[in-house]
């Protein structure tokens, strides 16, 4: 059953809205370089030695991995190694998406280690998946079974995903079923929306993220465990860099503050949850479904579903 709750939080949950602890590199690894990535890739880890769980990220519809650099610089901070494969197609539909983040999948366990700073190893025995925009839709079709991996996901989380322009088309795999809790998922799935992803920026540009085909959709056919937090006064590129192609600001409704708010706010939700599901540590994620104004901006709704 949904619900919202307003207890007190934890002053746990103000250190996953930071920057962690832990210095990050940023190594781009090209498709020709010695470890032979299926596709060219960007790393984010942390330069500290230690045994560190892997995220992989696949971004949006026509953006770059780059523009992502300062939210998975956050989320690696935090103590995880992020991998983003870039894939840029001029398609519409995901399965390129899809098929480069599973060869990528498959690459990690004799590739990864390779690039990764000295005394830094990756512990993909919990691997998570998450995806931005497409990226979000590309993340759970992958999941989901639309290409085959070795490695078993442990954890999906979809920020903003995107479906489609809308109901009545939806980009291939046509993974939305409108059916309550039809995803055949078996593994805790955070979805993340923005207030303002399904409004107009002018009449020149569609939604970015229409009604139908969006993170209320993709929440509805979630199965429990799976939460549900939309940042209300934020835009479906507004966690880009700051130093992302002016182009990012025109296309979609942005917020009235700045990026670095919803950077924190999207990172650290992630953070927290990553570390809930993937390392025991529930008290951060706890925190913020407790009270929702604890966040850097405001989060309404926040609801989650556990059995």
């Amino acid at each position: 059953m949904a619900s919202e709750i307003i207890n007190k939080p934890s002053a746990t949950a103000v250190s996953v809205f930071d920057y962690g602890k832990l210095y990050v590199d940023t190594i781009p690894v090209k498709q020709g370089d010695e470890s032979s990535p299926p596709k060219d890739i960007l790393v984010v880890s942390p330069k500290v030695a230690g045994t560190y769980t892997v995220v992989l990220f696949i971004q949006g519809y026509l953006l770059s991995n780059t523009y992502y650099t300062q939210l998975l610089q956050h989320v690696a901070s935090h103590g995880f190694i992020v991998v983003a494969p870039q894939s840029i197609v001029l398609s519409p539909y995901s399965e390129e998406d899809i098929t480069s983040a599973a060869a990528v999948t498959n690459w990690l366990p004799a590739g990864l280690q390779s690039v990764l700073p000295t005394g830094v190893e990756p512990n993909l025995d919990k691997l998570a998946l998450a995806g931005h925009s497409r990226g979000g839709h590309a993340a759970f079709s992958l999941a989901l079974g639309h290409a085959e991996t070795k490695l078993k996901f442990s954890l999906l989380m979809g920020i903003d995903p995107v479906a489609g322009p809308s109901k009545c088309c939806q980009i291939p795999p046509k993974i939305l079923t409108y059916k309550p809790s039809s995803f055949e998922l078996e593994i805790p799935v955070l979805v993340m929306g923005t207030g303002l992803g399904s409004e107009q920026k002018n009449i020149l540009f569609p939604p970015c993220a229409p009604d139908g085909v969006n993170h209320k959709e993709f929440y509805n056919e979630c199965k429990p465990p799976c939460y549900h937090i939309v940042v209300t006064d934020y835009g479906h590129l507004d966690m880009l860099n700051d130093t992302a192609p002016k182009i990012t600001k025109c296309v979609c409704k942005n917020g009235t503050n700045c990026r670095e708010i919803m950077r924190k706010t999207t990172g650290g939700i992630m953070t927290a949850f990553l570390k809930a599901y993937l390392l025991d540590l529930e008290g951060d994620l706890k925190a913020i479904v407790d009270d929702p104004q604890f966040a850097p901006t405001k989060l309404y709704p926040v609801s989650y579903r556990l059995e």
